[in-house]
């Protein structure tokens, strides 16, 4: 969300910005909106000046016994009392008009941000790891042999339609494996603090990180109003809604496993082959909350924690900064992270770390109170995941497969799999 007395002070600035994000002429109607609505609490402060000036007359002219003015000073007071009633509901009804166009424009690239229509603009920034080369043409993770009996589409489909998997056997115990050595790493390593936080919320949790009013369609609502979380961002970020803290509770770091529920209203058709795009998976997310001075630099400590995931695990990935074409809305800069996937012979999208300034913030009313007494400010949040447990599942076993079906599994997982090594072609951990 913006602060709309920076829009009113450059509006060429704030539409300049937001050109570059393909939105013209923003702050026209914004504008617009603001000044009828300052126009009407104008009015209706006048009016109640008015009132009370007319209010305290009415005693003086009944004293002095003039019928007349008492009559038409009552009256007058009345009026303004309705007029009051009518522009303080005019400016409600408006203020309200201005918070929901506000929450409906995206935030505002930083200005290193790369210009750019889609992700054809993205620029890279980082590579590690070199593809393995197969002497055997390398397949996806759903034909694999050793998956095959643990990665069942058919019975998913039955339960609950298209777009899920029932895991079991090996297949599971990797996924959870995998899940716990994320959450370790990030924890013994990386310094954040391990939470659990429910996946169902209030609306205004959804408003206050950005998935609401815009992305209702993207995401599940139950019938007596909660909506399941499309990332544990939402509980993450919002532990600090309506909160005013100290400086010194900054920065909190937070990682979270948990489900996450998508809709996928944008993506018909996409990646509907194996349990690269579900309405139902895991992942490991990151929350920080941080000093808005130091929320870039967190950006980059993040990037590298979740890059830190994969290079432990072995797995060739490269950086990309999103162009502004590219960018999601409520990001200021985002760094995405795509792991090389040897079925698809391509980099695929497994993390995206995203700084978003005091974005989110404004909707929460998230403020730090600075150590030196000064007036409060908004906070900074970030969030990127660390990472999707189920696109590291089809990395690992894409990257590891060998000429059999069997995969070969990264040895930082043997400790969670009881020093089991490999998944074999017939399915068992050995």
């Amino acid at each position: 969300m913006h602060d709309i007395r920076a829009i009113r002070e450059n509006p060429a600035a704030f539409d300049a910005a937001m050109a570059r994000r393909g939105v013209e002429n923003a702050s026209s109607s914004l504008l617009e909106i603001d000044e009828a609505r300052r126009a009407a609490i104008h009015a209706a402060e006048t009016a109640q000046a008015d009132q009370k000036a007319a209010a305290k007359q009415v005693g003086a002219a009944k004293a002095k016994g003039d019928e007349a003015e008492f009559e038409r000073l009552r009256a007058l007071v009345g009026e303004k009392k309705a007029e009051v009633s009518d522009m303080q509901a005019r400016a409600k009804e408006l203020d309200q008009q201005l918070t929901d166009a506000l929450m409906s424009i995206p935030n505002l690239p930083y200005d290193d941000v790369p210009e750019g229509a889609d992700e054809d603009d993205n620029v890279e920034i980082r590579r590690w790891g070199t593809p393995r080369s197969f002497d055997f043409t390398p397949k996806e993770h759903y034909d694999l042999a050793g998956v095959a009996d643990g990665m069942d589409f058919e019975t998913a489909a039955k339960l609950s339609g298209s777009r899920f998997v029932v895991l079991s056997g090996a297949v599971a115990r990797i996924h959870r494996a995998l899940a716990q050595f994320m959450v370790d790493t990030h924890v013994e390593e990386n310094g954040l603090t391990e939470t659990w936080t429910p996946v169902l919320v209030k609306e205004e949790m959804m408003y206050g990180t950005g998935q609401l009013p815009k992305f209702g369609e993207d995401s599940y609502q139950t019938t007596n109003g909660w909506w399941l979380v499309p990332t544990s961002e939402v509980t993450l970020t919002n532990i600090v809604n309506g909160m005013t803290v100290a400086e010194s509770y900054l920065p909190r770091r937070y990682v979270a496993h948990s489900q996450c529920f998508r809709s996928e209203a944008g993506s018909a058709g996409r990646d509907t082959a194996g349990m690269l795009r579900q309405h139902q998976f895991e992942k490991v997310e990151m929350v920080s909350v941080t000093h808005p001075e130091k929320s870039r630099e967190e950006l980059d400590r993040m990037t590298g924690c979740a890059q830190g995931i994969l290079e432990r695990l072995g797995l060739p990935y490269r950086t990309v900064v999103l162009c502004t074409g590219d960018m999601g809305f409520g990001a200021r800069r985002t760094h995405d992270i795509e792991v090389w996937l040897p079925g698809q012979d391509s980099y695929r999208e497994i993390s995206s770390v995203s700084v978003c300034g005091d974005f989110q913030a404004r909707r929460m009313n998230a403020r730090m109170k600075p150590a030196d007494g000064g007036k409060p400010e908004f906070l900074h949040t970030l969030n990127g995941s660390g990472l999707a447990v189920g696109r590291t599942l089809i990395a690992v076993l894409e990257n590891g497969q060998q000429a059999d079906g069997s995969v070969t599994l990264p040895e930082v997982l043997h400790p969670y799999l009881r020093g089991k090594t490999t998944l074999s072609a017939d399915g068992a951990l050995v």
